[in-house]
């Protein structure tokens, strides 16, 4: 059996290069899964230790002055990685300072075989949400008291090793043998586990048991699909009766269940909408329980008429809750399963047959590809849907998944047999009573003439007020140089001499055209935007608009933009006959390759025929998105074009848009008009206790049928929350650098009395930034935590999750941050809105809409832009109360909710509350006398 030497290390700093040192050490020796020996000791590092590493860590400066230099211990450290495998959580980290001490003490580097448990852990437990030691241990039980400390990260290490050791011991032959061929790129070297795993599993009776081979491949066998009938009583009052006052309903699968009227009025409505085939307005504030309450009355309405209801929802969080929360809840209570499937679309499913192709090409693989690949095999011996969104991708793992996922065969006709998880999704989907999915599936499912969803007539549609905003990416355009590139990329790589292994010289020569027209549409591509790059820089419009993450946003006008619309679109039409010669060369391979795949055993030509299929409906999409981009605006006046640019960065980092400026009436044909009852609910429609701007949006037309209701949050709003605006910060149009430096004050300040705990939302990414740096200068590290999205790493729900995870932190958020973000509990206390949430000036999509009100002869900042306000205003303050228990303070910075004449429209928008307008000392004196 191998030695393993476990190391983890605490450094004042991140680089060795940059003279951080080692303050502790810890190290654990295994040998047949037992520790055998341990080191631990504390590192002089001839240096002070920084704040955040003694607030990380809890080791002081005044803790390592007596401690030993490393050269003292060098010697004894050494001789303990002799003849062992050395392993640690992120070894390049602790292997590079560790050889650096080394080093610098007259020892040679070792050169030992390694183990990143990181890398291990991504390949063995590939569905893991975090690979963080303490996340990690905490999700296996295992007892890490001390995180941070040397020695204890070290044995969780050691831990972890068995465990994923053991994982690995555990895993189909078929598996194991496609992991050893794959596994050579890593980091890590367990071959020997593997082929040691392999001679044990030889010897497993029942390793077969759970699994079954498609194309080759070890995966879990599928469940069964759903057969079994539904008992449901005839009267429906009776059964909702049962449900929510019975003592064998909710009372039985929730112990805390409690009637609320607002969620029996809720399930009513849903009921008579989908009976009476009417559609639907609901509004059902914080903590009526909507979900539950719908999800009921579709269930027994599906049951009853064997029809199915499709639910739609914006955010991933809102889908997990109602397939892990609320649906196993519904099903205890009835004491029977429910048929409620989560639906996606092909991109989001694995193609085993392709996957199988690729496996048998990896001779050529970068680092990335091969840790997919692994990945992807011990997670097929574990899913049951084939949802690429249950795992987390390497870095440029992304690329290698649109080589595999069922995009690639949408014509699978010509390929026998595949066995295919969307097929699967497909069927369960068409047996269940429920359909989850998003609004951009649903979106795609009313645009496109190929059908994304299965037929249905009836539709839920919670989080309804960003129904608009999804529609309006997916009615428009949406075009970014670097996905075009890795579009022809991938062009190019998938038809590579390497795959074909036949073909004759008539191929071959096809395939050198293919790429050298690849080359040139890439040729062509750069020059294009880089045209565009340097003259929209150039421009004095440049900079006056930016997105919500800080990049610079320029409307095309035919006035202000006919030379470089004119260039735009000439050099457009030189790309696109490149597009169009890569198509006709394509079809050509295609007539090349179809004898082969009717006559061939090979399933070679059918996978590459499969692939041409889809390459050309891309090249197909691109022509049509960028044919009349730059062509004159001026035919359609219900459409916003405008090209999005990096600050700072490459000439190529450039975005472009268009969308349509009022979707009402496509979407009053396509749903509104076609489905027999929409559903739309949220806990934000109304705007002036009014539904007219929704319906407005949405092209609900105002008939006597439809169903209009506010049900109010049951939650103490007047108890539990208190709204403070300060009258002495200064005007942030005269002064915004004042401005920002109150904000900062006021947050350090609130911080004191909150303990951190704060979310911080603003309108602007240059404030938000500006804020970020300024609160760095004045907080010590040692104090707070600050999160800044677009400045600190990392995307919504990883800055979220880091906020939570640390005791005193501030997190600083814009557009995503006002809504569909839940931090429950003690984890927020405070809630600073920077400014009302109006659209930053100069929004393309904004502008253009402001145009068509005015044309209309109304006023668009009272029939637009207020209503679009209040609507994120009231997401944003639902943000600090998700549950009847939490309590805190609302502080808004923007004095306009207070002194114009439209800001009680703001205040008559949330539930009534105790308001104070005070100075920011005595606002801070009540707070802390409040919490």
């Amino acid at each position: 059996m191998a030695t393993f030497a476990v190391v983890d290390l605490e450094t004042t700093g991140n680089a060795s290069s940059k003279k951080d040192r080692i303050i502790e050490i810890g190290i654990v020796v295994l040998k047949d899964s037992r520790v055998v020996k341990e080191f631990s000791s504390l590192v002089y590092p001839e240096r002070d230790i920084p704040p955040f590493i003694t607030s990380l860590t809890g080791i002081d400066d005044e803790d390592v002055s007596h401690a030993p230099l490393f050269s003292e211990i060098a010697e004894e450290v050494y001789g303990l990685f002799k003849n062992a495998y050395i392993v640690a959580h992120n070894i390049e980290f602790d292997l590079g300072f560790l050889n650096a001490e080394l080093n610098a003490c007259g020892f040679s580097s070792l050169n030992n075989q390694i183990i990143d448990t990181v890398e291990l852990a991504r390949v063995l437990i590939p569905t893991s949400p975090s690979f963080k030691l303490g996340r990690i241990s905490e999700a296996l039980n295992f007892g890490h008291d001390r995180p941070h400390r040397a020695l204890s990260d070290a044995q969780v290490t050691g831990e972890l090793l068995i465990y994923l050791l053991d994982s690995l011991y555990k895993l189909p032959e078929r598996t194991l043998t496609h992991l050893l061929k794959v596994t050579s790129k890593l980091k890590s070297g367990f071959r020997e586990f593997i082929e040691e795993a392999l001679n044990r599993v030889r010897y497993r009776a029942d390793q077969e048991e759970e699994y079954t081979l498609w194309h080759g491949i070890a995966v879990r066998k599928l469940p069964s699909a759903h057969t079994d009938g539904f008992e449901i009583s005839e009267n429906y009052e009776e059964w909702l009766e049962n449900l929510y006052e019975g003592e064998e309903g909710f009372k039985r699968s929730m112990l805390d269940f409690e009637q609320r009227e607002g969620q029996r009025k809720m399930s009513d409505l849903v009921h008579q909408s989908l009976t009476e085939r009417r559609h639907a307005l609901l509004e059902a504030g914080a903590g009526t329980g909507k979900s539950l309450a719908y999800l009921v009355s579709a269930l027994y309405y599906s049951i009853k008429n064997q029809q199915r209801i499709v639910v739609s929802t914006h955010t991933t969080s809102l889908q997990n809750q109602l397939l892990k929360d609320e649906v196993p809840k519904i099903a205890e209570a009835l004491d029977q399963p429910v048929k409620a499937e989560l639906f996606k679309g092909r991109s989001h499913y694995i193609s085993l047959v392709h996957f199988s192709y690729e496996l048998e090409n990896s001779v050529h693989d970068n680092y990335d590809e091969a840790l997919a690949k692994s990945m992807i095999l011990v997670w097929l011996t574990q899913t049951t849907t084939g949802d690429i969104d249950e795992i987390q991708l390497p870095s440029n793992g992304q690329q290698f998944w649109h080589k595999v996922s069922a995009e690639q065969s949408k014509k699978a006709v010509q390929l026998k047999s595949e066995a295919s998880y969307f097929e699967w999704a497909e069927k369960k989907a068409s047996q269940a009573n429920i359909i989850i999915t998003n609004h951009s599936i649903l979106c795609l499912d009313l645009i496109s003439s190929e059908k994304h969803l299965p037929p249905y007539d009836k539709i839920i549609i919670d989080e309804g007020h960003q129904l608009e905003s999804v529609a309006s990416r997916y009615f428009g355009i949406r075009l970014n140089y670097k996905e075009l590139q890795r579009q022809l990329s991938q062009m190019g790589e998938q038809f590579s001499e390497r795959y074909f292994k036949e073909g004759g010289t008539a191929f071959m020569q096809l395939l050198d055209r293919h790429r050298q027209a690849i080359d040139k549409a890439k040729d062509e591509l750069n020059q294009l935007m880089r045209y565009l790059y340097q003259g929209i820089r150039k421009s004095r419009q440049a900079g006056k608009s930016k997105s919500d993450i800080g990049r610079i946003q320029y409307s095309l006008e035919d006035e202000k933009d006919k030379r470089l619309l004119e260039t735009a679109e000439e050099m457009t039409n030189r790309f696109l006959s490149n597009i169009s010669s890569i198509k006709r060369l394509m079809l050509s391979m295609k007539d090349q390759l179809l004898p082969a795949a009717r006559s061939s055993s090979s399933k070679e030509p059918a996978i590459l025929l499969n692939r041409l299929d889809h390459s050309i409906m891309i090249c197909e999409k691109i022509e049509n998105q960028l044919y009349s981009y730059f062509s004159p605006l001026e035919a359609n006046e219900n459409e916003a074009k405008w090209i999005e640019i990096e600050g700072e960065g490459p000439n190529h980092s450039l975005y472009m848009f268009s969308e349509p400026v009022q979707l009402n009436q496509i979407l009053r044909e396509r749903l509104f008009s076609s489905k027999q009852s929409v559903i739309v609910t949220s806990a934000t429609l109304t705007t002036n206790r009014s539904f007219n701007f929704i319906k407005g949006s949405l092209g609900i037309t105002n008939d006597n049928r439809l169903i209009e209701e506010n049900i109010p949050s049951p939650y103490s709003f007047d108890q539990n929350v208190k709204l403070m605006v300060p009258n002495d910060f200064p005007n942030v149009r005269d002064n915004q650098e004042e401005f920002i430096y109150s904000v900062s004050e006021a947050i350090y300040s609130m911080a004191h009395i909150t303990k951190g705990r704060m979310l911080v939302l603003f309108t602007s990414y240059d404030m938000l930034k500006k804020t970020y740096y300024l609160l760095k200068e004045l907080i010590n590290p040692e104090e707070y935590m600050i999160f800044g999205q677009g400045v600190s790493s990392g995307s919504r729900d990883r800055l979220k999750k880091n906020f939570q995870a640390f005791d005193q932190s501030i997190l600083l958020g814009t557009s995503s941050f006002w809504e569909g973000v839940d931090i429950p509990g003690d984890d927020l206390s405070c809630l600073v809105i920077v400014r009302l949430p109006f659209q930053p000036p100069g929004q393309p999509v904004q502008s253009k809409r402001e145009q068509l009100v005015r044309q209309l002869g109304k006023n668009p900042f009272m029939e637009y832009s207020l209503p679009e306000a209040i609507i994120r205003f009231r997401q944003g303050f639902g943000r600090l109360i998700r549950s009847s228990t939490d309590r805190g303070i609302v502080f808004i910075c923007d004095q306009r909710i207070i002194e114009s004449s439209y800001g009680k429209y703001f205040l008559s928008s949330i539930p009534d509350i105790p308001v104070t307008h005070e100075s920011t000392n005595k606002l801070i004196k009540q707070m802390e006398d409040w919490l």
